[in-house]
């Protein structure tokens, strides 16, 4: 696993949020016959949700081209934590074993050779500090709206971000910010190996790219949304979006500028909270644009390798589910089947995780319970 980290380059942050606008999607049709068992094991896990598995077409019609082409997956049942991680949930974790993010590690230049010998020379002494990407409020919009007219510079968003020295999971915007007051709100700056070691200390895994779509769709197999196919209900917003032109304006129509605590907004069919919004989470899937074409019809996991073309030397990880960020005229992250990805190694203010469980882990999991009650 790489763990080269973006420093303070915009060349790199596109890892961050890259997905691009595109038309309203045609909700998709519904597949023929359904397969996969649907028996709840008897014993639910505290905080998750039964995902009963089925059969569903993954992808979209219209949407981007990673996204096609359309085809059947069956996933079998599992359990999904009803809600993101918390920073409640991630704090008892941290205290139980010593853990430190990478967003909380200093890192070396070494770390950066992998990626570019010359961008690893290039790296000023003072900016190897922890830290992690978080939105520059300050960023030079003339440069911005110029970039944006500009067809061949897709990558305009990385005029956007920049590296927070002392941002982390405990400082979510900087190093006089705090957790204190957010302890129900979702965990963020969490790199995809941060992800998989709670995953681990608790006893359960990080979803498939395929569990999530499935889950995300809440039963409603073929709609746009996790909620349906029309982005508002009854007018009101039905997840912790970005509500005006990115990046220039946020009119926090929703009621929330950053994450918001989790439960917030109603849950979908399947009893999932923002599953839609909020934050970006990571999925164990290498991320390819290609693998549809050619991937698993029951339980797809994901290609044996990486390879993003926008950033061909980065390995990528997949991300779903959009987050406060996403918006109607750049990132529509809060559909169903789009999909995003980033560099393992690398943390953000808006991306976060949530854990999944199969039936035949029950007792790995009980284990792990019974460890953390314990304080082995």
């Amino acid at each position: 696993m790489s763990k080269q980290r973006v420093i303070g380059m915009s060349m790199f942050f596109s890892a961050a949020c890259a997905v691009l606008a595109w038309s309203m999607i045609a909700p998709i049709p519904k597949p023929n016959t359904k397969e996969a068992p649907k028996a709840q094991p008897n014993q639910k896990p505290p905080g998750m949700a039964w995902i009963p598995g089925g059969e569903f077409l993954m992808g979209s019609l219209d949407g981007k081209p990673d996204e096609q082409p359309v085809h059947e997956v069956i996933v079998d049942g599992f359990w999904m934590d009803a809600t993101e991680v918390t920073n409640r949930e991630f704090l008892r974790f941290a205290e139980a074993t010593g853990y430190l993010t990478i967003a909380e590690r200093t890192p070396k230049r070494e770390d950066f050779v992998g990626l570019s010998p010359e961008v690893a020379q290039a790296i000023k002494e003072e900016d190897l500090v922890p830290g992690s990407i978080c939105f520059n409020p300050n960023f030079d919009r003339d440069l911005v709206r110029a970039l944006k007219q500009n067809p061949n510079y897709v990558n305009w968003p990385n005029e956007v971000w920049m590296i927070a020295k002392g941002a982390s999971w405990r400082h979510p915007h900087g190093p006089d910010s705090s957790i204190d007051t957010m302890l129900d709100h979702p965990v963020v700056h969490i790199a995809w190996e941060d992800a998989t070691a709670y995953c681990e200390w608790a006893g359960k895994r990080l979803p498939s790219e395929a569990e999530f779509e499935f889950a995300a769709r809440g039963g409603q197999n073929g709609t746009v949304y996790p909620w349906g196919n029309e982005l508002l209900i009854k007018d009101r917003w039905p997840a912790n979006l970005w509500q005006g032109e990115f990046p220039f304006e946020h009119k926090v129509a929703d009621g929330f500028e950053f994450t918001s605590p989790v439960k917030s907004f109603p849950a979908n069919g399947y009893g999932l909270f923002e599953i839609s919004g909020n934050v970006w989470e990571w999925c164990a899937d290498w991320y390819r644009p290609d693998y549809y074409d050619d991937s698993p019809r029951r339980n797809p996991k994901g290609p044996n390798s990486s390879f993003d073309p926008n950033e061909p030397n980065l390995p990528k990880r997949v991300q779903r589910g959009g987050s406060f960020m996403c918006n109607v005229n750049y990132c529509l992250g809060y559909r169903c089947a789009t999909r995003m990805k980033g560099e393992p190694s690398s943390s953000s203010f808006h991306a976060g995780f949530r854990c999944v469980l199969s039936p035949k882990d029950h007792d790995q999991f009980l284990n792990a319970l019974a460890q953390k009650r314990t304080g082995a």
